[in-house]
């Protein structure tokens, strides 16, 4: 990798990877908890609801925590039936009611049994050595493992399996995983490591990407996503997910000079 396009990426990923990140993304909505269960529920439900106008994912989320009284933890592992309902109108595009109760039904069950969301993906993971790809495929069944999962909600779940470039989600394990010294991702699970992730690949990362010549364009899927954290690793073989940061910023400063 040329030095100047190294040296321009450690630039953008200082500036960018800022506290005043936070109050423009939806990792805000997560650093409302102090907890740790309360962190991660809303931390992954806000990543599978991040697609559209980022104001309307905001507004959403912050409904979300309104419906369950400011403690999703407490609300999901005590509600009764009868306080579902409240839920029926909620709705982020086409992620709806019927969506919204197979989740709190997941976290219920799962909660039930493990202490952090970090276990689930621990199903398939084996050693450092290994990349995420199988975690996540891992994820996926054990999200779905049970005979009333409806099916219209695993299009809210991406998996590697359908060579899907799962960007919300490895957003989501940027977040939790990534040992941050200026508190931007959270860094509280262990057995995963950094050098494990998969960039999180959206519509901006990858034009930048594409235009630095990091990747070649094509179809946002995993093999593109994993071409990309090749190339990152090349720069941080420990952390090639902070360039995140610097791909995304630059991306929403190209857009805003292209509009």
């Amino acid at each position: 990798m040329k030095k100047d396009l190294a040296e321009l990426l450690e630039k953008k990923y200082a500036f960018f990877n800022h506290p005043r990140f936070i109050e423009h993304d939806p990792i805000q909505i997560p650093h409302q908890f102090s907890d740790l269960k309360n962190k991660e529920i809303m931390g992954f439900w806000v990543a599978m609801l991040s697609w559209g106008q980022r104001k309307t994912i905001l507004a959403n989320a912050k409904t979300l925590i309104e419906l369950m009284e400011g403690n999703p933890y407490d609300f999901i592992m005590n509600h009764q039936d009868k306080d579902l309902q409240r839920f029926e109108h909620f709705k982020h595009r086409t992620f709806q009611f019927t969506d919204t109760l197979y989740f709190i039904d997941f976290f219920k069950r799962h909660y039930t049994h493990y202490q952090s969301l970090e276990s689930a993906f621990l199903l398939s993971h084996q050693t450092e050595n290994d990349t995420i790809k199988e975690s996540l495929i891992g994820f996926h069944h054990y999200f779905f493992d049970v005979n009333h999962a409806p099916q219209r909600t695993k299009k809210h779940i991406s998996t590697p399996a359908n060579n899907s470039a799962c960007k919300r989600i490895c957003m989501f394990l940027r977040w939790f995983v990534r040992k941050d010294q200026l508190g931007v991702d959270f860094g509280v699970w262990n057995t995963i490591q950094a050098s494990q992730l998969i960039c999180p690949l959206d519509i901006h990362s990858q034009t930048t990407a594409e235009k630095l010549g990091l990747i070649s364009p094509g179809p946002a899927n995993w093999k593109k996503a994993e071409e990309l954290t090749f190339e990152l690793k090349k720069l941080d073989p420990f952390d090639p997910v902070k360039y995140d940061f610097a791909l995304y910023g630059m991306g929403i400063e190209l857009k805003t000079i292209w509009t």
